[in-house]
């Protein structure tokens, strides 16, 4: 196996989207190589742990298209492995018991240092380095002795992870050095941060996957933006399938700079993704979004509204507050009201017939003749009425979609609240 690499995220919460763009890079880096690629979830910290965690995050990962090679393994699993190892480092002399501690003895002079896959040459004084705890009084291997012992015994050859664990590495490597195990190759990928320069938090909206998912957010496309985060193939091209990105997929071409979270640039990717898709598969996608979010709409008329909103919306989330006004009552806005345009509006859709879009549009721009006005100052009144919105999928194909009936039921209405 020429590449093995791992993801070990901590179970103590939701799976957080900068350490999903961390796991990318591992699969993408594993995928291109004919490697491997495992999870492997960090809980030594049991007190930390939370329940629904693992499953969060296998089911995260699943939904955006990340697999892994084998089941997934816990590192108290190993913990009597863990155990043997540090007593055979306190027999040998590069470690010692401290309180019913073992602690494993850090050098004082000189330095230690790596050849960072992404960030070059790093090092740090080994003098700042304190004497590590190997296994805690209560039996249990720290983070840091149980993340490179299972590094070692499961042949990962690459370890890349986030920027802030740079200060574990040199402690690591002498983890590794004395347990008699080549150390890995080390790639630490810059940090993910939000418009404002700081670290993502709840603060800058959707954290986890889940969250994504619900807001309407195709797979491929969030794939996509996150490979680009921090990654850049040539630093042009933009738009990439799975199986392009791993096929460019490049630890060199991975910035030591902080990538930024830009929801504006995901938006407009996403809406790229979802514009390119068939329309019957738009529909189907549409739909299970719908039902995944319990929204039960009746799936003739979705489908008649997908063909017209497929090329206004970004996210597949936005479909309720656009084309909602099919499904449900409206509130329009008195103020955007007209009750004569909408009065000559319900006497001209009246007549109409068919009931099309065709027809519709003939009908309303000679009613914009009558009236002397521009489509603009007639159309506003008569879709605020109809939809309750400013925006909505076009006017005549929204009328047509709401049915004749509906339509004028909502004009009179509306009329009615100018009186």
């Amino acid at each position: 196996m020429s590449v093995r690499v791992r993801m070990a995220p901590s179970p103590t919460g939701l799976l957080h989207i900068g350490g999903v763009r961390t796991f990318l890079f591992n699969w993408l880096f594993a995928r291109g190589r004919g490697g491997e690629c495992l999870l492997r979830i960090e809980n030594t910290d049991t007190s930390r742990e939370v329940s629904e965690a693992v499953e969060q995050i296998e089911r995260s990962l699943r939904w955006l298209g990340i697999d892994w090679d084998g089941e997934t393994t816990f590192q108290l699993d190993r913990m009597e492995r863990a155990q043997g190892e540090a007593r055979r480092l306190v027999d040998e002399g590069t470690a010692y018991e401290d309180e019913g501690a073992i602690r494993i003895r850090m050098p004082d002079e000189g330095v230690t240092g790596w050849d960072d896959a992404i960030k070059g040459w790093i090092e740090f004084p080994s003098a700042e380095l304190e004497d590590l705890v190997l296994v805690r009084s209560d039996g249990r291997p720290t983070y840091n002795f149980a993340s490179p012992l299972e590094d070692w015994l499961d042949g990962i050859t690459h370890v890349i992870r986030g920027d802030d664990h740079v200060s574990n590495t040199p402690k690591q490597l002498h983890v590794l050095r004395a347990l008699g195990a080549e150390p890995p190759v080390y790639a630490h990928v810059p940090s993910v941060f939000g418009a404002d320069g700081r670290k993502l938090s709840k603060r800058h909206g959707a954290v986890s996957v889940d969250e994504f998912r619900t807001a309407g957010y195709m797979p491929e496309a969030l794939m996509n933006f996150l490979a680009l985060l921090g990654w850049a193939p040539d630093g042009e091209t933009t738009i990439m399938s799975r199986d392009d990105l791993i096929e460019r997929f490049t630890l060199e071409r991975v910035g030591s700079s902080s990538a930024t979270f830009d929801y504006a640039k995901l938006d407009w990717m996403n809406g790229v993704y979802l514009r390119e898709l068939p329309a019957n598969e738009y529909a189907d996608r549409l739909l299970a979004y719908l039902r995944g979010v319990e929204i039960d709409w009746p799936e003739d008329r979705v489908r008649a509204a997908a063909l017209f909103v497929q090329e206004k919306i970004a996210r597949l989330g936005e479909f309720s507050s656009f084309a909602g006004f099919l499904f449900h009552d409206v509130e329009p806005d008195r103020a955007l009201l007209d009750a004569r345009v909408l009065g000559a509006a319900h006497s001209a859709l009246s007549e109409t017939t068919p009931w099309s879009a065709v027809a519709i549009e003939v009908a309303l721009k000679r009613l914009c003749d009558e009236l002397g006005e521009k489509p603009r100052t007639v159309y506003l009144p008569i879709r605020v009425a109809v939809t309750g919105s400013r925006v909505s999928p076009g006017l005549y194909e929204s009328l047509e979609l709401l049915g004749q009936e509906m339509s004028l039921q909502r004009l009179r209405a509306a009329a009615g609240e100018t009186s």
